[in-house]
């Protein structure tokens, strides 16, 4: 039997590119998607998670879970602390969306760049690859960089000032680190465009996320 996942999204640019790992890494998932594309405006009106914003938070998750979802996935890091306290309030798996990605590149490197394009993503992403280090008695250090005027082109549809923007910014993050963190799953469409302008390692959350939620839920050795 399939299992059922609802994804939860704060935007709308955050549907394709998890789809798209889904259709890539897990078919046989049945996938439905809850979207509030006002949690973005509300953070930056808000000035950070506001006990509204997680209680808007936790009420996608628990409608997710009173679905009959065998599991849910977020897909925007800037909302990343109001998943844990949703996590407490269902009894399914939740997944943050850079878990994955977080494990992956605490393996690749003690040096790692994190670029967002929502600028709210990046010190959260920061404070939780500082705290998975702590747990493996890692030291590392973590450089961040966020260009909103790729997000705005991304909104705009304009899809190819999106990937250069990202990847220049890349190109001068690079330098500094050993491997970069691609903060969101709206991010993912640049992959390609980073990785010819940079020497090193370039990962990206959906893909990552989809095999680790996988893995949790079929048990599956190859996730």
């Amino acid at each position: 039997m399939s299992k059922r996942i609802v994804l939860i999204h704060a935007v709308t640019v955050s549907l394709q590119p998890i789809l798209e790992a889904f259709r890539e890494g897990w078919p046989e998932a049945e996938v439905s998607n809850l979207l509030d594309d006002g949690l973005t405006g509300a953070l930056s009106r808000e000035g950070g998670l506001t006990p509204r914003i997680v209680r808007r938070i936790c009420d996608l998750a628990t409608y997710a879970a009173r679905t009959g979802a065998d599991g849910i996935l977020f897909s925007c890091s800037a909302f990343t602390p109001a998943m844990d306290v949703a996590k407490q309030l269902v009894s399914i798996p939740v997944l943050k969306p850079d878990e994955a990605m977080i494990a992956a590149a605490l393996d690749t490197g003690l040096r790692i760049g994190v670029l967002a394009t929502l600028p709210a993503t990046a010190p959260i992403q920061a404070a939780q690859l500082q705290a998975a280090a702590a747990e493996q008695r890692k030291t590392i250090q973590v450089e961040t960089a966020a260009v909103p005027e790729a997000l705005k082109a991304l909104n705009a549809g304009d899809t190819a000032t999106h990937d250069r923007l990202v990847a220049e910014e890349a190109e001068r993050l690079a330098p500094r680190v050993d491997v970069i963190c691609l903060a969101q799953f709206s991010m993912a469409r640049a992959r390609p465009a980073v990785k010819a302008k940079v020497g090193v390692p370039v990962l990206t959350s959906p893909s990552a996320a989809v095999a680790r939620l996988k893995a949790i839920l079929t048990g599956s050795p190859g996730a």
